[in-house]
């Protein structure tokens, strides 16, 4: 399993929260998931932040937000033109 760039995966990335966290891939579907694992665009969630009522996995506005952190990152890193090779979405437009 390789280690997020978004974040040090010692609390809630949502609420701050220490207990059961959860591993969320931002970038879901087999492919993306796949890539996000192995970009390191993933961040650990309490189970309510990750699959409760306004969860990360059902709330748009959240996943939404999520993405959008994970596309910033992952360009500072690896710059614009890597992530549309990528994933072929600009989040940041949407």
């Amino acid at each position: 399993m390789s280690k997020s760039i978004m974040h040090d995966g010692e609390y809630c990335y949502i609420c701050g929260s220490r207990n059961g966290l959860e591993w969320h891939h931002v970038l879901g579907g087999i492919s993306n998931r796949k890539l996000s694992e192995r970009y390191g665009l993933k961040v650990r969630l309490c189970h309510e932040c990750h699959t409760g009522d306004g969860g990360a996995q059902y709330e748009k506005e959240l996943n939404l937000r999520l993405k959008r952190e994970a596309q910033k990152v992952f360009e500072e890193k690896y710059g614009h033109d890597e992530w549309m090779r990528r994933f072929r979405k600009n989040y940041l437009e949407v």
